[in-house]
């Protein structure tokens, strides 16, 4: 019985390890390679220390409540973990395609790499990553895990005082677009 025992934790050993290296090179594959992003292009990029500091920006607004969940390893599990309410799956990606700004920060999860991008992301390269407009009226979480944990989309307790600001920022960015299109600026 012992016997059996051993070999059953040397293949669970094992697998864990095959998932632990995986982990790690896609951690590193990650690190060293530029993100994609889809639609859209990054406009500007964010050094590592803007970054973290966009992660503890994020946190302040939907961590409030995340004691006992491991946001050391996802960030989203303050969703998954039910610490703040949000939609997630269908619901999710409804939502977040009705959503508007003149911009939108894209967050790795490892809070290492971070950018702006010029159009509503439904895609990158980067395995765990949030997007949100640069005021945290929202966020969205694309997970790894997605169809089973996520993708989640949740709401700044402030949300329509926010919202309201990144509907003004679209229709100025529009407005001046026109004024240069017909070269009044």
């Amino acid at each position: 019985m012992q016997r059996a025992r051993d070999q059953s934790d040397t293949g669970e050993h094992s697998q864990l390890a095959s998932r632990c290296s995986l982990y790690v090179w896609r951690h590193r594959v990650t690190r060293f390679r530029t993100p994609t992003i889809s639609p859209g292009a990054i406009t500007r990029w964010f050094t590592e220390e803007e970054a973290h500091q966009l992660v503890a920006d994020w946190l302040a607004v939907f961590g409030k409540h995340r004691r006992g969940v491991n946001t050391k390893a996802y960030l989203w599990h303050i969703f998954s973990g039910d610490r703040y309410p949000s939609v997630s799956g269908t619901e999710a990606i409804e939502t977040y395609q009705k959503q508007m700004a003149s911009e939108f920060v894209v967050l790795s999860n490892d809070g290492k790499v971070a950018f702006v991008t010029d159009r509503l992301p439904e895609s990158s390269s980067l395995d765990d990553f949030y997007v949100f407009p640069p005021n945290f009226a929202w966020t969205m979480a694309f997970t790894h895990e997605a169809g089973w944990l996520g993708p989640y989309f949740a709401l700044h307790p402030e949300f329509t005082k926010l919202n309201e600001e990144n509907k003004l920022r679209v229709r100025k960015a529009h407005e001046a677009k026109v004024a240069h299109q017909k070269g009044w600026c």
